[in-house]
């Protein structure tokens, strides 16, 4: 039984490749007492590559500073003369580099960053030094490192698990059989060679609106009473919010001082057409593009739309940036910040899960497309030339937030009336503007 206990320890330990809090903890104290990080690693039984990652990954900034020093982190403090930065202590005359307010209002300010945190062990814990340094630092703090774990773990595993030409395939051999009357069952039983997914994976991916075939094709479905679970979502990249943060987004609006573009989509009908909508944070222009299905590929073709029609060089310059929600069509960032030869156009950032309010311009401005396109409305019927018309009325409409101007006018003195005309927008006199149900009937 002793022997039986130990051969399965050690399977248990070869199929352990991820870090558990305990382990974390156990690093902190390693890198307190200055173990190295190879040490660590042979005292864990990990790769070395795994702690070395671990700590680069999870070590989280701090602003700390050393108590009773000047608080400058500036890389010119020591040859730096200036005097008098303060313009409300004209009687002063100590060298600004010598005081706690000098980084804050120095035009010239640049940041040192200390050279160690570039080499092993990557962070602060166990630096002799840590107490006077008065540089930005690092730690690396196990609880904080298993909730980011945690965090990664439980998004990379959200959505279904299946590619997006899988997806078409699926929809292409089942959708028809079920609109024909052919249960979820006999399908799965006489297709087993050509389907890769169980029975009830199909029924998740009909209910989450996956598939054109809908519950309301399968009598049975439609008799049983619907669970309260959250709709299928399909991911293409499950780790896609890495290094995409809203914290991400907002260092890096800090380091580039550029505008950003507010991304989102508008559903009609479920499973029908509907809307991505780009929302201009400089001038509240929106524009408005009609897809098929609201799929991540539709975002991608968008995109490439723009980029052809544009060029890359206008392209970058009015989307610099793009803020999205968490929605399964927003799941490919690589395809969205590349055009098709790889070449780099943009960045994507995601909001926080449940947080809509970290990009309400996009948000409020639906509320316009809803006074044309209310709630429950199919948009099956609308062409993109219909979209451009509601979009050209939309943004023709005065802003007070704007001095009464029209998010047309703003964006066409920022940007160039020339880039409307190609995008499909024009204006619309101030008296004509129709924001009503009855725009698309005229």
């Amino acid at each position: 039984m002793y022997l039986a206990d130990v051969f399965k320890e050690e399977i248990t330990m070869s199929k352990n490749k991820h870090l558990t809090e305990i382990e974390r903890k156990e690093i902190e104290q390693y890198l307190k007492e200055g173990v190295s990080l190879s040490s660590i690693a042979a005292r864990l039984d990990k790769n070395p590559t795994t702690i070395s990652r671990e700590v680069r990954k999870r070590a989280i900034e701090s602003n700390k500073y050393a108590p009773y020093r000047p608080k400058n982190r500036c890389s010119k403090r020591y040859s730096c003369q200036k005097i008098q930065l303060c313009l409300d202590k004209p009687n002063c005359t100590r060298r600004c580099s010598t005081c706690s307010f000098c980084n804050d209002i120095c035009e010239e300010f640049e940041e040192e960053i200390c050279y160690k945190l570039y080499d092993p062990p990557y962070c602060c814990n166990g630096c002799i030094e840590e107490y006077q340094c008065v540089f930005r630092k690092k730690y690396y703090i196990p609880k904080k490192a298993q909730e980011a774990y945690r965090e990664m773990l439980i998004e990379s595993r959200i959505g279904a698990n299946i590619t997006e030409s899988e997806l078409l395939y699926l929809d292409e051999l089942v959708s028809p059989l079920i609109k024909k009357g052919q249960s979820v069952h006999h399908i799965a039983a006489n297709n087993a060679d050509e389907l890769s997914v169980s029975e009830k994976s199909i029924y998740r991916y009909v209910a989450g609106g996956l598939l054109s075939s809908k519950n309301i094709d399968m009598p049975r479905v439609v008799r049983m009473r619907p669970r309260k679970n959250k709709p299928v979502e399909h991911k293409i990249d499950r780790s896609c919010r890495i290094g995409r943060t809203y914290d991400d987004y907002r260092k890096f609006i800090e380091e580039n001082n550029v505008s950003v573009v507010e991304a989102d989509s508008v559903i009609g009908r479920i499973g029908g057409k509907c809307l991505m909508t780009l929302m201009f944070k400089s001038c509240d222009l929106m524009l408005a593009f009609i897809r098929n299905r609201n799929t991540s590929q539709s975002v991608i073709d968008v995109l490439d739309w723009m980029n052809r029609k544009l060029g890359i060089e206008k392209f970058m310059k009015l989307f610099p940036a793009l803020l999205v929600d968490n929605g399964s069509e927003f799941s490919n960032p690589i395809k969205l910040e590349s055009d098709k030869q790889g070449n780099p156009r943009t960045k994507v950032f995601y909001c926080d899960p449940y947080s809509s309010f970290q990009k309400p311009n996009v948000e409020l401005n639906h509320v316009f497309i809803r006074r044309i396109l209310p709630k429950g409305t199919s948009f099956d019927h609308l062409t993109q030339n219909d979209i451009n018309l509601m979009m050209s009325n939309i943004n023709s409409y005065s802003r007070e937030n704007l001095n009464d101007k029209s998010p047309f006018e703003l964006f066409g003195f920022l940007y160039g009336f020339d880039v409307l005309e190609l995008l499909g927008q024009f204006r619309v006199p101030a008296n004509e503007i129709i924001l009503k149900p009855y725009l698309f009937k005229k």
